[in-house]
């Protein structure tokens, strides 16, 4: 896997799509407050999560209904964040979740499973904790790969030093198995760490031959540089954060196949588009962006090599939470503008006619409260980190 180590990054800045603006788009839900996962069930139901503590499901009769609250977490990045069906979903009925609690006075995140019955979440059950949580920097995709594992991204909790650190979970991609046991065949003994050196990895994606392809945010907000990160993902290897940021000659780490440099994308949700509905779109991945404000379409060799990066819809819809496919090959698309955020469906051809449904619910000001303590954690972290640096 040499491909991916420091002397073969490819910079490749980003180059707009000429012809997208004749897709067809069309809005499914608004009136959101930073949705943040939608997947898609059997039975054309959908589901997805909003941040302050929803678990949305929509019927196939175009019927929402709110399946589960959580408190709010307090954190200003972390809540109710991903979701993920049970490989036999249609069997086993669960449904994952990653969510952010604060709990004496320290927060933490964990994955649950639930059951769903008559439309309502229950059986609720701890698959994974003690997963370190903070104000910023929380992880929390969560996705079962071709290989029926769950994988987790982690955040490094604004404590950098625990990405390196094997014996904490921060800063990490996670691989357990369904019922939260480690495979036998995990990299490191009776750990769940698939990978480590991450900083916020925010998505995780498969290829059709199974490669494995991760966005992660690079240190642009306590270090005044971007540098986000698209990652390929390999069993147990070291991708460097916080001793390295971009690229390293270092064979130890793992050096990402694109970064963003001085500038920021903030890359957050994926997905590896495999349809024929928008052929220009086939067989790449797709990235949003938050602070870009665009769809990250990422061309990847098989070997792993960068083809190129375009991006999508600059500027259309505001910040990008993360990209989905629907069972009939429909693109879905999240915003995460903070207000009257959406759900929107993008196809080459034509799309059904759905009744939009418009949420009633609506966020409150204590975010605000909520960021202020954020800074003050963030603040203290960073000049502790800066002084081990330092010495």
């Amino acid at each position: 896997m040499k491909f991916l180590m420091g002397s073969l990054f490819v910079f490749f800045p980003l180059i707009l799509i000429p012809a997208y603006g004749d897709l067809n788009r069309d809005v499914l839900v608004d009136g959101l407050n930073n949705p943040w996962e939608i997947v898609f069930g059997p039975d054309d139901e959908i589901y997805f999560t909003e941040r302050d503590g929803r678990i949305w499901m929509i019927t196939e009769s175009g019927e929402a209904k709110v399946i589960q609250t959580f408190q709010k977490s307090g954190s200003v990045e972390g809540g109710t964040l991903g979701i993920a069906l049970h490989p036999e979903f249609d069997k086993t009925k669960k449904i994952y979740v990653y969510q952010t609690n604060l709990e004496l006075d320290f927060f933490q995140n964990k994955v649950f499973s639930f059951k769903i019955n008559n439309d309502m979440l229950i059986d609720k059950q701890i698959i994974i904790d003690d997963i370190p949580g903070a104000p910023w920097h929380d992880g929390g995709r969560i996705k079962f790969g071709p290989d029926d594992k769950l994988y987790i991204t982690t955040g490094d909790a604004i404590n950098p030093n625990w990405s390196q650190d094997l014996s904490s979970l921060a800063g990490k991609i996670l691989r357990i198995n369904s019922d939260g046991t480690i495979p036998d065949d995990n990299p490191f003994d009776s750990s769940p760490v698939y990978s480590y050196g991450h900083r916020n990895p925010q998505g995780i994606a498969w290829s059709q031959d199974g490669m494995l392809v991760s966005s992660e945010h690079g240190p642009s907000g306590e270090m005044g540089y971007g540098h986000d990160e698209i990652n390929v993902i390999v069993k147990g290897k070291n991708y460097g954060w916080p001793k390295i940021v971009g690229t390293s000659s270092n064979d130890s780490f793992v050096n990402p196949i694109t970064h963003s440099g001085q500038t920021t994308w903030a890359p957050s949700g994926m997905v590896f588009y495999n349809s024929d509905k928008i052929p220009s779109l086939n067989e790449k991945f797709l990235v949003g962006a938050l602070k870009g404000q665009h769809l990250m379409v990422v061309d990847v060799e098989k070997d792993g090599s960068l083809i190129s990066v375009e991006k999508m819809f600059e500027g259309e819809f505001g910040r990008i939470r993360t990209a989905q496919i629907g069972p009939d090959g429909t693109l879905y698309l999240l915003t995460a503008n903070g207000d009257n955020d959406k759900i929107i469906r993008i196809s080459e051809t034509p799309l059904p006619e759905v009744t939009k449904f418009t949420s009633s619910v609506s966020g409150d000001n204590s975010i605000i409260l909520y960021l202020i303590i954020g800074i003050v954690l963030f603040g203290i972290s960073v000049g502790v980190f800066a002084i081990k640096r330092k010495s």
